[in-house]
């Protein structure tokens, strides 16, 4: 399982359970940057190729047959590379919230030009360095709450973080810092959050926002190429990253890259942190899933 911006393996902490229940090995890593895994200072260490090169590490020392692998968000993106880049190592893919989008005509930042000349878009945020950094690591508890409770299915699928008025200086400005933490998030789980970006801080995973043209030049040799492992999707109803692109909703397909999909489920009253947000029912779509194998 591997997890996206800005979690840990912790996100993982229902599926871990439930997978391993099930008879299976479970393994919840945390994506270079992040908790206990290394954390190196250069933009270009965060590419998808070498995250994709993590995944299939942990699998050969885990299990040289090969592994399921499961994405969220960023994880997602991840999965997806490895399971094109390294077909020999995966066996099938599960992936969440992000599609299995082909591969993009534009560069990122040239779509962003374009896309985004009247907003401020948090991609293009996080591409200055040490600004994203400061405003969020100043107050970390924050930054979890505001993060994770706008883009969830508790608040309006209008108003979050990803797209902000244009002129704002800052992106959590103007987003309301929740009183009543929602059902599915817990002070402890924000403790947790919090304190693990202290104790690692916000460089390494904003250093995989910086990668965005990189890693469509290290996936251009392979922008012919599909998911043809058995594949499941999951996302939510209220997914607010749907409609980050202005007239697209990306749910439309979100799979045109898998060709051999299993299943596409979109749980209602689910937000952007499906497996947080619902972790009874996506894990036992995972369950199933493997079962099906």
């Amino acid at each position: 399982m591997v997890h996206g911006f800005p979690e840990s393996w912790y996100s993982w902490r229902h599926q871990i359970t439930a997978i391993a229940g099930a008879g299976y090995m479970a393994a919840a890593l945390d994506v270079r940057g992040y908790g206990g895994s290394d954390k190196p200072e250069e933009i270009a260490a965060y590419s998808v190729a070498d995250l994709a090169g993590d995944i299939v590490d942990v699998i050969d020392a885990l299990d040289l047959r090969g592994a399921v692998i499961v994405g969220h968000d960023w994880g997602a993106v991840q999965v997806y590379a490895a399971a094109i880049r390294h077909p020999e190592k995966i066996r099938a893919v599960v992936g969440i919230s992000v599609p299995a989008s082909k591969h993009p005509q534009l560069k990122p930042s040239e779509s962003w030009k374009k896309l985004y000349a009247d907003t401020l878009f948090y991609q293009v945020y996080f591409q200055k360095e040490g600004a994203a950094e400061a405003e969020f690591e100043a107050d970390l508890p924050r930054f979890v709450r505001i993060f994770f409770t706008s883009l969830s299915a508790d608040a309006s699928i209008k108003d979050n973080v990803l797209i902000r008025p244009k002129h704002a200086e800052r992106l959590l400005d103007g987003l309301p810092d929740p009183v009543d933490l929602p059902n599915w998030l817990s002070q402890a789980d924000v403790d947790f959050y919090a304190e693990s970006f202290r104790a690692s801080g916000l460089r390494g995973p904003l250093n995989r926002y910086r990668c965005a043209d990189i890693d469509w030049e290290q996936m251009l040799p392979y922008a012919e190429r599909n998911i043809d492992q058995p594949s499941l999707f999951i996302g939510g109803i209220q997914e607010p990253t749907r409609y980050m692109i202005p007239g697209i909703d990306r749910f439309d397909d979100p799979v045109p890259r898998m060709t051999d999909i299993r299943g596409i489920h979109m749980l209602d009253g689910v937000g952007h942190w499906v497996q947080q947000e619902a972790p009874e029912k996506t894990s036992e779509l995972i369950v199933g899933f493997l079962r099906s194998l």
